[in-house]
């Protein structure tokens, strides 16, 4: 398993495949912002739009590639354009693709994004995931801590409303 940070290009280049991820996560029932059943075009076309904010810097994507190529996994960092609030970043779509989950990926593609937050000065980090999923435990057990809860923030794959729970974590700078 490989993870690899992703240009702009090389995004383009695995578009179809970060497509079939996001098909998987969202048909696994993960509230990533998209409703089932989700089009692969449709999830194709999203990620293609997501090349145009890495190249401006904007967003920071990290793909983990099994032996044969296939993404297993992505995080990515929204990264801020305001003077006053470089320091953080909002954590996204952290995904694992259903028949790779169990495995430590999701702690790594975390492990990954956290590391290049604070070498690029980021010292805090924040995040938002459905109140009661299993990415819960992820980020609780990954230093993250609970802010809060929002009720009916956001329609679950089945269309379901669902609370979010926010989170935070402070990096130490490097």
């Amino acid at each position: 398993m490989t993870t690899i940070r992703l240009d702009a290009s090389r995004l383009l280049d695995l578009s179809g495949r970060l497509a079939d991820l996001l098909v998987d996560t969202v048909h696994g029932g993960a509230s990533v912002g998209f409703l089932a059943p989700l089009d692969r075009a449709e999830a194709l076309a999203w990620w293609e739009g997501r090349a145009a904010g890495v190249a401006a810097g904007q967003l920071a994507v990290w793909a983990a590639l099994d032996d044969d190529g296939r993404v297993t996994g992505t995080v990515t960092l929204a990264l801020p354009d305001k003077p006053n609030s470089r320091h953080r970043a909002e954590l996204v779509k952290l995904m694992v693709h259903r028949d790779a989950r169990g495995q430590g990926l999701g702690r790594r593609l975390l492990t990954t994004a956290e590391e290049a937050a604070a070498a690029a000065g980021v010292t805090l980090l924040h995040l938002d995931t459905e109140t009661d999923s299993p990415a819960e435990h992820l980020y609780r057990t990954g230093g993250w801590t609970r802010a809060g809860v929002i009720p009916d923030y956001a329609a679950d794959p089945s269309g379901v409303l669902r609370p979010t729970t926010l989170y935070y974590k402070h990096l130490a700078p490097v």
